[in-house]
């Protein structure tokens, strides 16, 4: 398995890729801005585009960059790179030649990058924004999950790019003007407000083995502070075990056994039978250590999932972000909770702060309860010309192993807190 990290900033940004008709022209005048500052901006952020992913704008742009494709593939495509693994600037290799190749194809580096076999700024530059299109840590640096995706063949991707075109065909309806998108596959949060983004977040989503519902339902309440009761699944799958093994955990962390409203202390229960999977576990409030962290984000549904701070903030570093048991963890939730409580009488940035530090139990009910789309989109691209593709981690667009991914093999429980949804 692939443990990917990625620059947050960039792998959630879009790059430039070239497209026909009037994507094309607008793609034109940014090439030419690009080469004349191509040195001077290898290093730095990918411009971000504020564009929904799920919107008619990016459902029109992702049909047109299906012909853009198939102009590629009847020109035969790419060949698959080899040899290019490890290679960073200042690196000199044949494989450098092809690679340049591959990345002018995709529009990723341009024609006038030449044919040299060093691997300089030019080519550190064309890795990066082809890592930041694939959600692969923009680091200029040819990692082997950079190698997998480059070696995806062209059919493969137009076929992605039209699985993905029905679905946003079907997505993008009465969309309204404010509401919250969760890509699964790209594990990242988008709110948007007047056909624009307001902001992004990166996400922890469902393992392959415990996956994310798709669903549309609406957020309707905030809770600061809040308990964490332990769902019956987790309790049998994965507290047991971790008692067996660990005596004092529940102790560790603040959980509480409670059988009705009898507290019961840890020594009470039979740990080597299902005796527990009969009691109600209680995590205590604390941002620090709570399994929600500072918050929990209420959106009424039939799976029982919903979206929550997170004291385990490494897993926002991770390419591979698909660590809980079906609920949703949000990066930087405070600028995501000031969107959602925005037209809520009482919930300024100021409140909002003082609600996290109070320690206290508190409940946010939204005035206006905002729309909420957990959505299933693995290839996207926006008017701007830019295209995303992303690894199909649950096998929902049913290519198989035709485009290869992270992992598919259910992982170990989270290190850091096995027990967060």
């Amino acid at each position: 398995m692939f443990s990917r990290r990625t620059l947050l900033t960039g792998s959630l940004a879009l790059i430039f890729t070239p497209a026909t008709g009037a994507l094309a022209q607008q793609f034109a005048q940014s090439q030419a801005e690009w080469s004349q500052n191509y040195e001077a901006v290898s290093r730095t952020r990918v411009q971000r585009t504020a564009t929904p992913m799920l919107s008619p704008d990016a459902l029109a742009a992702t049909e047109q960059m299906i012909e853009y494709y198939r102009n590629i593939a009847a020109r035969g495509g790419w060949q698959p790179v080899q040899g290019v693994q490890g290679l960073r600037v200042g690196s000199k290799s044949p494989a450098v030649i092809a690679l340049r190749q591959r990345l002018i194809i995709t529009g990723d580096l341009d024609q006038s990058a030449g044919e040299s076999p060093i691997y300089d700024s030019y080519v550190e530059a064309g890795v990066r924004r082809f890592q930041a299109r694939h959600g692969i840590s923009s680091t200029g640096t040819v990692t082997a999950p950079t190698v997998q995706a480059m070696n995806v063949p062209v059919e493969m991707r137009i076929r992605q790019l039209e699985i993905n075109v029905s679905r946003l065909r079907s997505l993008v309806g009465g969309l309204g003007n404010k509401y919250v998108v969760a890509n699964i596959p790209a594990a990242l949060v988008e709110t948007i407000e007047g056909g624009v983004v307001h902001t992004r977040h990166a996400a922890g989503v469902g393992k392959i083995d415990r996956q994310s519902p798709l669903l549309n339902s609406k957020v309707v309440e905030v809770n600061f502070n809040p308990f964490w009761t332990v769902p019956a699944s987790i309790i049998k799958k994965d507290l047991i075990p971790k008692m067996q093994k660990e005596p004092n955990y529940l102790t560790d962390n603040k959980i509480r056994i409670f059988n009705g409203n009898t507290e019961l202390s840890p020594s009470q229960v039979n740990w080597f039978s299902d005796e527990a999977t009969r009691y109600r576990f209680r995590q205590d409030p604390g941002g620090d250590l709570n399994s929600m962290g500072f918050v929990r984000i209420n959106i009424p549904n039939q799976h029982g999932v919903y979206m929550h701070d997170t004291p385990s903030k490494g897993i926002f570093g991770d390419d591979f972000r698909f660590v809980s048991s079906g609920c949703i963890r949000v990066q930087n939730v405070r600028d995501y909770i000031e969107f959602l409580l925005k037209d809520t009488p009482g919930w300024s940035r100021e409140q909002i702060d003082a609600a996290f530090k109070s320690g206290e139990r508190i409940d946010a009910r939204l005035t206006q309860p905002v729309p909420i789309h957990w959505v299933y989109v693995t290839a996207w691209a926006t008017p701007d010309g830019l295209v995303q593709f992303r690894d199909d981690i649950y096998n929902k667009d049913g290519l198989g192993s035709a485009i290869p991914v992270a992992s598919r093999t259910p992982t170990e429980p989270d290190a850091e807190m096995f027990l967060q949804n």
